[in-house]
């Protein structure tokens, strides 16, 4: 699911309760904060992957046709559909699933061209990239073990919006914290990242 403004804390083994409590105090302003920017967004209704649906893929918008056959396969065709074959069989479970398939493999080619291109311009190196469906937040990272996690409803927005957090999450490798020193960084490298972030929150989810 896309970002629906529900919070949940990961804290390591051990910490106390009442310390877990006084973090999230501490950052209650900007919690609610991001909580109102998520539920105020725009959302479309929940997939049945049947002929004639919405569906966003790398910014644009498009048809879907679905075609009986027997082996699943996707293809997009005219710029303007995307075109869906699928066993009679299959269940709407098997067609998400199938589908989020498709679309994690097309990340991972956007992630073959934009880790490469920002490794060399940022001069930091990316360990791992994972895909993962988030709720709360577009991506997240392990500055220590160099790992970023992306969400997965990113395939569906422009190339810019990706490519603004994956320059993010790195810049993230070297200062942990969303103060000053990570703004210069963030304009040093893309200046423009304020307007896809502002694009990122104006898109449907």
């Amino acid at each position: 699911m896309p970002p629906d403004g529900s919070v949940r804390v990961s804290v390591p083994f051990g910490v106390s309760d009442e310390t877990v409590k006084l973090f999230v105090i501490k950052k209650l302003t900007w919690i609610k904060k991001h909580i109102k920017s998520f539920q105020s967004q725009l959302r479309q209704s929940e997939r049945k992957y049947i002929s004639g649906e919405s569906h966003y893929f790398k910014g644009q918008r498009y048809i879907l046709r679905v075609e009986e056959s027997k082996r699943p396969k996707i293809e997009i065709k005219n710029k303007k559909y995307i075109y869906f074959y699928v066993p009679k069989h299959y269940t709407l479970e098997q067609r998400k699933s199938y589908y989020e398939t498709w679309l994690r493999k097309e990340l991972r080619k956007e992630f073959d061209i934009l880790i490469p291109k920002w490794e060399k311009i940022i001069g930091v190196k990316v360990n791992e990239v994972k895909i993962k469906k988030m709720k709360t937040k577009w991506g997240s990272c392990n500055p220590n073990a160099k790992r970023i996690w992306i969400n997965l409803e990113l395939i569906k927005k422009p190339r810019e919006c990706l490519e603004y957090i994956i320059v993010h999450e790195m810049i993230h490798f070297f200062e942990k914290r969303h103060n000053d020193r990570f703004k210069e960084y963030m304009g040093k490298y893309l200046s423009k990242w304020e307007s896809y972030k502002n694009l990122l929150s104006d898109l449907i989810l």
